[in-house]
């Protein structure tokens, strides 16, 4: 949906595009994730999460902060998660190259921090990383992983089930969950919905040809016999 508009815009600004932004962004978990070793109250992760009460009074940083906080405590975990953050960041940079991929990073950060006024509910980015796990299953969906190190999933399906649970979240849960669980449904239908729109035109056109087709052939059997 939003394609032309950032085909237009990276002619005009995609100098200014930040290359291999998901290491930076990994780089500023591992940071917060040691400097918070050194005080376990967990004060500072608390001083980044996207807080809108707190960002009304003047802590204006939240506002971009709140991608540093480590999506995991434990060491092992956390590896796990930052890892597959990087093969996510990186195979969506090198298929739509920096300036797309920073605007949909960015895209993602808009609607989250609107979800959050909207609410007034403190959060993270496990959503925002939701919608980049849902864009490289678009892109990628018979990439597989070794869950457990043992059984490949194709990828696609792992997203078909972290759907079913944001589907679950919108139907049951309260408003501010229900908000912030659309995150990652509204960015991924903003850059694929004109393509998902496009696959099912296409769909029900080869279906429609089907019918005819085999609506001739049932013609002219007709008129042989």
């Amino acid at each position: 949906m939003l394609g032309k508009q950032i085909q237009r815009l990276e002619r005009k600004y995609g100098h200014c595009a930040l290359k291999n932004l998901i290491k930076y962004v990994i780089g500023a978990n591992i940071a917060v994730y040691f400097l918070s070793l050194a005080d376990p109250s967990g004060r500072l992760p608390a001083a980044l999460v996207l807080d809108p009460q707190l960002v009304l009074r003047g802590q204006v940083w939240r506002l971009v902060t709140f991608v540093a906080i480590p999506p995991a405590t434990g060491v092992l975990w956390l590896f796990f998660a930052l890892y597959f953050s990087y093969l996510v960041g990186t195979n969506l940079e090198n298929a739509w190259g920096a300036f797309k991929f920073n605007v949909y990073y960015l895209l993602g950060m808009i609607l989250t921090i609107i979800a959050a006024f909207l609410t007034g509910s403190p959060v993270g980015a496990s959503n925002l990383n939701i919608s980049l796990f849902f864009a490289f299953a678009h892109l990628f969906p018979n990439f597989e992983l070794l869950v457990y190190f043992v059984l490949p999933v194709k990828v696609k399906y792992l997203a078909m089930l972290a759907a079913a649970v944001l589907l679950f979240t919108i139907l049951t849960a309260p408003l501010a969950a229900k908000a912030i669980a659309l995150v990652p449904v509204f960015s991924y239908l903003l850059y694929f919905g004109s393509d998902i729109w496009q696959m099912l035109r296409l769909k029900n056109q080869v279906r429609e040809n089907r019918r005819r087709f085999f609506n001739e052939i049932e013609k002219a059997r007709r008129r042989k016999e």
